[in-house]
């Protein structure tokens, strides 16, 4: 029998409208605009509002989906959602986004792999969609990280923005299309070097986990940058070297808007054009879960996505996690 291979269908983003720029930073912790465009390459990032939570960005980018490509979220099976910044501990951020849109028939679950969340998610939804389990698939990569970054702590709070993107995963109708291969993995020794210690079972909220200031994201930045950059280029080059492929092959490059510097690194290992190479991190700054399918959307609106095209995927994140995904852009 044929094997079937998921493609992505359609694509909707969404960030809140609120954005916290650089200048406003200058003022409220001791760094600089020209320091922060240096080390990171962001010039803004976009903030929810008091209230608005991860299902909801994630809902926006859905019906952003839908007012684009007309979807029909009634053909919908299952949902995935990314994220490490859920509405709360239970039930899921899926639960949520199924009741808040009214889809009938489905289930889901949420993933929590970091800034991996959307290239692991999108790992799951292909494999229901290519064993036949399910025709349509949503995947979703949604956080606030607003919602867990100390304010007062210059070496976070300059990185992080809130949004969403999403995806509509079905089977391909032809070989031209569709996920071609996937590379995942997790490293757990990482937990040391970028966490949120607090609100799970080994230190459940309480006056002294607060106080500790356990509840907002804990990185030592150097170690995350320096493994960030080994394991991305390690990563793509395996996923490429073992499809017969180099970096000349690619036309799309998006890679997780983390960093500037480790975006541009992996290009140039890899030996790819910069004007191949996806950067929005000046915009948005890192989403977590939302950069990938944000950056689709930069590139398809820039031109440097079209129908056919070779696209490249990557991302490392807290855990560690780390992944690629190559595909061949369906629309």
């Amino acid at each position: 029998m044929k094997s079937v291979r998921a493609k992505i269908s359609a694509l909707g983003t969404y960030v809140p409208p609120r954005i916290l720029d650089n200048a406003q930073l200058e003022k409220m912790v001791d760094t600089t605009n020209e320091w922060i465009l240096e080390r990171t390459g962001i010039r803004e990032r976009h903030l929810v509002d008091k209230g608005v939570a991860a299902s909801d960005l994630a809902v926006g980018a859905v019906k952003d989906m839908v007012e684009r490509y007309g979807v029909d979220l009634g053909e919908v099976e299952a949902i995935i959602v990314g994220t490490v910044t859920p509405d709360m501990m239970y039930p899921s951020t899926a639960c949520l986004v199924q009741h808040k849109l009214n889809l009938p028939n489905v289930w889901g679950f949420d993933l929590s792999a970091g800034c991996s969340g959307f290239v692991f998610s999108l790992t799951a939804g292909a494999k229901l969609v290519e064993s036949g389990a399910h025709k349509k698939v949503l995947v979703i990569g949604s956080d606030v990280n607003s919602s867990m970054i100390d304010y007062t702590d210059r070496a976070t709070c300059i990185i992080f923005g809130d949004g969403a993107g999403a995806v509509l995963l079905e089977a391909a109708q032809n070989e031209d299309e569709g996920i071609l291969d996937f590379v995942n993995h997790v490293e757990g020794f990482g937990g040391e070097y970028l966490n949120m210690p607090g609100g799970g079972s080994l230190n459940p909220a309480s006056k002294e986990t607060v106080e500790k200031n356990m509840h907002v994201v804990h990185q030592n930045g150097q170690q995350v940058f320096k493994y960030a950059v080994k394991k991305m280029a390690e990563l793509t080059e395996c996923i490429l070297k073992r499809n017969h492929l180099t970096g000349a092959d690619v036309d799309c490059f998006i890679a997780h808007q983390a960093n500037k510097r480790i975006i541009l690194a992996t290009a140039d290992r890899l030996k790819m054009p910069h004007e191949k190479v996806i950067v929005n991190i000046d915009r948005y700054g890192n989403t977590t879960a939302g950069t990938i399918p944000l950056a689709m959307r930069t590139a398809i609106d820039e031109g440097k996505l079209k129908k056919g095209d070779t696209l490249l995927l990557a991302a490392v994140g807290a855990g560690f996690t780390s992944g690629a995904t190559l595909l061949k852009w369906a629309f």
